[in-house]
């Protein structure tokens, strides 16, 4: 895969995802949410990739944003358009993905970069990272998922807030307020992510594939979480995963997931 703005990185069972646009502080263009689009559907659709990593290059930034020049002169049809493609493209995309994702937020997390970080199923920060929605103080409101995931991960209180002051927070503040499972030295941050990813990888793909399901499905409108639990945990006692499993306990072995 050949991409203007997206590294590619696999480490056995991992594979890592860093938006490169250094010099815009990573933010987030048209070109790289396609290509962000593309790189997750390919890793998706590869058997040997258990978990992704999504980061930043370099050490000030994951992602500082969207491009606000490219939007800065769009009209009401062009703005719901934009925020339409990119939650089809991205943000709902990467949050409903099989393979679980990591953000680690290297830096700055600002708008749709923090908005990208909360699609991933959790997040790990470094020390210098610092995130917010400062999407009022341009005459706009967050418009590619942080209204509704903000307050899922931190509560309407706060979430109304940083919304509402447009302030960004340290990653200490963001670990205390749920935002974030961690914060190590930056050294640390993909070395953590990669003991992770080593731990979720050695667990059942079928399974965890049906836990983001499930999980998901309590934060959408009209569905019922419990319900699709149920109907995920039974589905699991046909798969070959399950039999391994099972048998792995009752033989006292470590099972061995394909």
């Amino acid at each position: 895969m050949n991409f203007e703005n997206v590294l590619i990185e696999k480490k056995d069972s991992l594979a890592i995802i860093t938006i490169n646009r250094p010099s815009k502080l990573n933010a987030l263009n048209k070109l790289t949410i396609e290509e962000l689009h593309r790189a997750f559907k390919t890793l998706e659709e590869d058997n040997l990739v258990k978990v992704i990593v999504v980061t930043g290059s370099g050490e000030k930034a994951f992602v500082a944003g969207a491009d606000i020049s490219e939007f800065a002169n769009f009209n009401v049809n062009q703005g719901t358009e934009l925020a339409r493609e990119g939650h089809e493209l991205l943000f709902n995309f990467v949050q409903n993905l099989n393979t679980p994702v990591i953000a680690a937020i290297n830096g700055f997390a600002l708008g749709g970069g923090l908005e990208l970080a909360m699609a991933a199923h959790f997040r790990v920060a470094s020390t210098n990272a610092k995130m917010g929605l400062p999407e009022v103080s341009l005459g706009v409101i967050p418009g590619y998922g942080g209204t509704q995931r903000l307050p899922q991960l931190v509560g309407k209180g706060k979430a109304m807030e940083m919304i509402m002051t447009a302030t960004m927070i340290s990653a200490e503040e963001a670990k205390e307020y749920g935002l974030v499972n961690y914060v190590v030295e930056f050294e640390e941050l993909l070395p953590l992510c990669e003991k992770l990813a080593s731990k979720i990888a050695r667990n059942s793909s079928i399974a965890i594939a049906a836990a983001i399901e499930a999980i998901n499905a309590n934060y959408t409108n009209c569905v019922n979480g419990y319900s699709v639990e149920i109907e995920q945990f039974g589905v699991s006692f046909g798969t070959e995963d399950f039999k391994e499993g099972t048998t792995a306990f009752l033989e006292k072995r470590k099972p061995n997931f394909n």
